[in-house]
């Protein structure tokens, strides 16, 4: 399927339909406006109370007769809605409520929702309230009403899980289908962990954004359901993530540990490798968003506090009125004009008078020029946005990555197969410059290489298709691997790219490298196996 989130779209037009399916049948009709009720609001609140009423019953097991409801809506009306109703009259709006509004006149109930798997509509049945004959006192049949799956199912989604809560369950739906092995409903869950997390980032920048614009209007009780979703998020999130990670490594070694090929596997056993490397994927996604919720919640506390305290000084601000406190005492005592200076001074920000500074008397003295030039120089780097130029450290920082991965794949594309002391063989000095720009940069690739040991290009690409991820300019192994693929035209051939550490112990020497405060170093390493396919 090319769009992966419409999945299962049909079950969430079942919740949807319900909501239409009953709003079709009761806020269309004029019945509404004889017994009162014109606004729609007014509608909606009441038939909502009348199921609650009849999900209350059916909960107790207790008799629900339309005498009942009647008598609950009458009671309600005069608490509540103070609408001039008789007892009948509450009577006939409540079988107008349960018969035509619940139970569309005893039709059966339909709503088409399409199924993007299957490329056709679907019709889901939907029912809120059923019906069955009871006796009351053993002699008089009455005819009971309670509520259906379907109701239920309505009525409970009206109430909404408290919104720390929706991660918790999640985490708890996720560890039941990893026990259970259902790798493709975990991966599922995994990403809805994620969209949550996501979600909470948002939320906290969005709520940084209304600080800044005026925090008067953003409530202390808003401020408190934010920290409090955070904490709990910190507290949590990290150390179950972390654990389940590391199970979903061993699970991926004992299926790698077979010591035979992806091909040979069976179809479940591939299928569920495949699972296990996307569940990885996004539990990995998921710690680095558990890490930006963390700092972000750091500088949500400290704006808070920075603008409430910024509030709190302009109201020690003291004010005065010009005409009572200036010019009428200036009327009283016109000789008060001489020393008007020290009361507008303020207002128009008058330069305070130099006095001779000692310091500047005993301090070294530069030649005109350089001052100058250094005075030149940093007013053009004031100047520049401090984000620019950030932002292209980074970006710069990046395409040393690049260049560095280009490098390497490229000898390996020559052969098919090299390992790391027959590239140091054939390296001249500028491609040497290449490979490790700095000590720290080569260490880190060499590192995610060998963690990630099989890096299949084409679900690299389906997963970078599937998902919406800012732009990061940090360093990532399977983003800067697509990245030089697609900017090499001979590399992008490449389908597989393995790599193993060598059964021999070799140990790989590079002389005369820089690390990032430019220092000489020599380093060794490991000597690797490279492969493409």
């Amino acid at each position: 399927m090319q769009y992966d989130f419409l999945r299962h779209f049909q079950m969430r037009m079942k919740k949807v339909g319900a909501y239409a399916v009953l709003f079709k049948n009761s806020l269309a009709k004029t019945t509404w406006k004889s017994y009162g009720f014109d606004e729609s609001y007014e509608q909606v609140n009441l038939m909502f109370s009348v199921l609650l009423y009849i999900m209350e019953c059916s909960l107790k097991e207790e008799v629900c007769t339309m005498d009942d409801i009647a008598n609950f809506i009458d009671q309600l009306n005069m608490q509540a809605y103070q609408k001039s109703l008789s007892y009948e009259q509450a009577k006939e709006l409540a079988i107008f409520i349960v018969d035509v509004a619940l139970c569309n006149e005893g039709r059966p109930m339909y709503f088409e929702s399409y199924n993007y798997e299957e490329s056709q509509y679907e019709s889901i049945y939907i029912s809120f309230v059923g019906n069955k004959v009871v006796y009351i006192d053993q002699e008089l049949k009455r005819t009971s009403y309670y509520l259906t799956d379907e109701g239920y199912e309505l009525m409970l989604s009206t109430l909404e899980v408290d919104s720390h809560l929706q991660l918790t369950i999640q985490e708890m739906i996720f560890k039941l289908h990893l026990e259970k092995a259902t790798y493709d409903k975990a991966v599922d869950d995994v990403k809805n962990i994620f969209n949550l997390l996501r979600i909470q980032f948002q939320k906290i920048e969005g709520a940084m954004r209304k600080i800044r614009q005026n925090a008067l209007l953003y409530s202390v009780d808003d401020y408190k359901e934010v920290v409090e979703q955070n904490l709990s998020i910190i507290e949590e999130t990290k150390e179950k993530f972390l654990g389940y990670r590391e199970n979903i490594k061993r699970r991926m070694q004992e299926l790698e540990e077979k010591d035979i090929t992806i091909q040979k596997l069976a179809e479940d056993e591939r299928e569920n490798l495949g699972h296990l490397k996307t569940i990885e994927s996004y539990l990995n996604q998921a710690l680095d968003e558990h890490q930006r919720i963390l700092n972000l919640h750091f500088d949500l506390k400290s704006l808070y506090t920075k603008e409430l305290e910024g509030l709190t000084q302009m109201g020690m601000i003291q004010r005065f009125n010009l005409r009572t406190e200036l010019y009428e005492e200036v009327l009283k005592q016109p000789h008060t004009l001489d020393f008007m200076d020290y009361f507008l001074r303020p207002l128009f920000m008058k330069p305070l008078e130099k006095t001779y500074n000692l310091n500047k008397s005993i301090e070294l003295q530069r030649p005109i020029s350089k001052k100058k030039k250094e005075e030149e120089f940093f007013t053009t780097i004031e100047e520049e946005s401090m984000e620019t130029f950030i932002l292209e450290q980074k970006q710069q920082r990046l395409q040393r990555y690049r260049d560095s991965l280009t490098l390497l794949l490229s000898f390996v594309f020559k052969t098919g197969s090299i390992e790391l002391n027959e590239i140091q063989r054939q390296l001249n000095d500028s491609q040497l410059q290449q490979l490790i720009p700095t000590v720290e940069i080569f260490k880190e690739i060499m590192i995610e290489l060998l963690q990630a040991k099989e890096l299949d290009i084409q679900r690299l690409k389906q997963e970078r298709s599937e998902n919406i991820s800012e732009q990061t300019f940090e360093f990532q192994l399977s983003t800067c691997l697509l990245d030089v693929l697609e900017a090499q035209f001979p590399l992008k051939r490449i389908e597989t790219l393995t790599v193993t550490r060598t059964e021999t112990k070799k140990v790989v020497t590079f002389e005369h490298v820089q690390d990032e405060e430019g220092r000489k170093k020599t380093i060794k390493c490991s000597n690797i196996k490279l492969e493409v396919k």
